[in-house]
């Protein structure tokens, strides 16, 4: 899942590095609520992760860690 996480956000901002690590993604500005807004609808497409809009904070998408736990909470819920 990592690999795979890492290939999306490497697809919607090819300008950034997402393998290396320390990095928060939304307060570095290398993903913005749009990219969220696809990540969110990769998880439901590819993971069956239905993440509710509650929990579509930037927190929840600061790193790759960060992403894999918001999916794996919600994957086939």
């Amino acid at each position: 899942m990592k690999e795979r996480i890492i290939q999306i956000l490497s697809e919607l901002r090819p300008e950034f590095d997402f393998t290396e690590p320390g990095h928060d993604f939304v307060e570095e500005g290398m993903i913005d609520s749009l990219d969220i807004v696809s990540l969110v609808d990769a998880a439901e497409e590819e993971y069956g992760a239905s993440i509710p809009g509650t929990e579509i904070l930037p927190e929840n998408f600061k790193d790759v860690d960060a992403i894999i736990n918001i999916i794996n909470k919600y994957r086939n819920v």
